[in-house]
């Protein structure tokens, strides 16, 4: 069954021992994000931080911080799961009978099931507040010394564009600069910023950002969705149950009926101001700009709202399993274009963006470059500054093997490309220029004669497998 709201969440994690209630007084300044980054990288528990310094309202964090939780947020047992669920939807075809149509009917009630549903109320309603608010009730965390302020980092931004009338939801953080208003951190890639410029002409976009969800609907906020996929739709496919919406009080948007709290505000064109710097999933602090700002018109929350904060920073961070989660979910649609692709590796420490390592099954000269170009052509994956093609006999998850591997099959003079004036990541400190740099290609598969590869390839290392076997059998008596 489908969480309904981040309570259902919250009571699952410490039914199953995973969740730790922290009654001690701490402060949002610093103190918490010390915590959590502390337990994040210890493998700790999700934290409900009960007592915040001058403020009645719990602060809920590291939801997502291992794996297990991971899967536990989606509701499945592997990840992988979920991606084979959306092979089998790309798979779908016209039926060859009646039988098999019969047979497919599973899959289309399925597929018929993603749309959210409006509904007329909802408990993010409980308090509806067009006067005498203030962001200063929250407990908003200033997560790194050298930030410029505090700054709210698990916000669900809901937008539409004015062209096509599409509802959207991206995850930006935004810097409190007083109680009514905050920065609008949407970089120029995204969805958000493409709304924003899009309303140029009529001066204002209407915002409203939910704090708090079902955790499918919060990771949705963080997938690199085809512009023509609904993350509400989306969601509603993870969590198999469709979305409840609820309308807005000041603004014509739709947010999640069980939201903990909802800012409705707009954002103005004209208007820009600076935000930042701010300790980010680099590892560094991202530079000060200038950014829109976001006016806040109305705060509407539940009687007893809770927080829902993340903090990033050096990796390993919660944001990790985020990552994770996108990496093996997307797969199996890099395949449907891709299908020489055996698997891919966004690896942590890298940053997701700053390296990816796919294996695929070669079939022919310059296969591995093709790869290369074909991923960087595809939505986010633009981003990625480093791409290495291996062969699929590699396990691109094993580092140590894709190290090997590596350093073992490519010829620096030969096997490197490299692209000059390539769009980049907004947060690529390393680029000459924001948003424009370049990128490296290594091709570590083996090569032949069709690629100008004239000697021998040795064969690698192998085992007999009688031996190994009897080795598997004598292990426990050999004591080692």
């Amino acid at each position: 069954m489908a969480y309904k709201d981040l309570r259902e969440f919250i009571e699952l994690l410490e039914k199953k021992g995973l969740l730790k209630r922290i009654k001690t007084q701490v402060s949002a300044e610093l103190e918490i994000t010390e915590i959590l980054d502390r337990v994040v990288k210890n493998n700790g528990p999700a934290l409900l931080f009960e007592n915040v310094s001058g403020c009645k309202i719990p602060v809920f964090a590291n939801a997502f911080g291992t794996m297990e939780r991971m899967c536990l947020a989606l509701e499945t047992k592997e990840l992988d799961d979920i991606g084979a669920r959306i092979r089998k939807l790309l798979q779908f075809e016209a039926p060859a009978s009646i039988w098999e149509g019969i047979k497919m009917l599973p899959m289309v009630a399925e597929l018929s099931s993603f749309p959210p549903k409006h509904v007329k109320s909802g408990p993010c309603k409980e308090v509806i507040l067009k006067d005498g608010f203030s962001l200063d009730e929250f407990p908003i965390l200033k997560c790194w010394q050298g930030d410029g302020g505090r700054f709210i980092t698990l916000p669900l931004v809901f937008t539409k564009n004015p062209n096509t009338g599409r509802q959207n939801v991206g995850m930006y953080r935004m810097q409190v600069y007083d109680g009514k208003t905050t920065g609008m951190h949407w970089h120029i890639h995204k969805h958000g910023a493409r709304d924003y410029a899009d309303s140029k002409n009529d001066g204002k976009i209407e915002v409203a950002v939910a704090i708090g969800a079902d955790p499918a609907i919060v990771y949705s906020a963080t997938a690199p969705l085809p512009d023509n996929i609904d993350e509400m739709m989306f969601a509603g496919f993870l969590r198999k149950k469709n979305v409840e919406l609820i309308k807005c009080e000041t603004v014509d948007l739709y947010v999640p009926a069980y939201s903990e709290i909802v800012l409705e505000g707009y954002v103005d064109s004209k208007e820009r101001r600076i935000e930042g710097p701010f300790g980010d999933h680099t590892g560094y602090y991202s530079l000060a700009d200038e950014f829109p700002v976001f006016h806040i018109t109305c705060i509407t929350h539940r009687r007893d709202p809770i927080y829902h904060a993340t903090v990033v920073g050096i990796p390993p961070m919660e944001d990790a399993y985020l990552g994770k989660a996108t990496e093996r979910i997307f797969l199996p649609l890099m395949k449907a274009q891709l299908p020489e692709i055996v698997d891919i590796n966004l690896p942590v420490e890298a940053v997701f963006h700053n390296l990816c390592i796919v294996s695929i099954k070669k079939r022919y000269p310059g296969h591995a470059k093709k790869v290369m170009f074909a991923l960087w052509g595809m939505g986010q994956m633009m981003f990625a500054k480093t791409i290495i093609v291996l062969d699929d006999d590699v396990n691109v998850q094993d580092l140590r093997e894709v190290l090997w591997a590596t350093t073992t099959r490519f010829d620096p003079a030969k096997d490197v490309t490299i692209i000059d004036r390539a769009p980049t990541d907004t947060l690529d400190h390393a680029s000459p220029l924001s948003n424009l740099g370049s990128k490296m290609g290594i091709d570590a598969t083996r090569k032949g004669v069709d690629e100008g590869f004239k000697r021998e390839w040795p064969e690698a290392l192998k085992m007999d497998e009688k031996v190994k076997k009897k080795i598997d059998g004598l292990w426990r008596e050999l004591g080692l």
